[in-house]
């Protein structure tokens, strides 16, 4: 077990801020930042427009590689998703077709 012995009453407050803080920061993830996934392959966290609420995006198949680098699949892919209209931030397609 740990021990922290504080000097004064503001050390004390001090530290509690910083746990606050600490705390506070692990609620909010970064935003419209691509990660890895874990149910999907990757996983994104944006703000909805109409509420205004954060939700995670997930999009893609852990099981398949993304082959961007060959132009037929990558022509092939961005036809099969309409990628010249991705649609808004808050839905997978836009963000997969942003990988590809």
């Amino acid at each position: 077990m740990n021990l922290i012995v504080f000097e004064s009453f503001d050390a004390v407050r001090e530290f509690a801020t910083q746990t606050k803080q600490v705390q506070f920061a692990a609620k909010h993830p970064p935003l419209n930042k691509p990660m890895q996934g874990d149910v999907k392959k990757s996983k994104v966290y944006v703000r909805h427009p109409e509420t205004g609420n954060i939700v995670k995006v997930n999009f893609g198949d852990k099981e398949m590689r993304i082959r961007k680098n060959e132009p037929d699949r990558r022509k092939s892919f961005r036809a099969r998703h309409n990628c010249d209209n991705p649609g808004p931030k808050h839905k997978a397609r836009y963000w997969s077709c942003r990988a590809w």
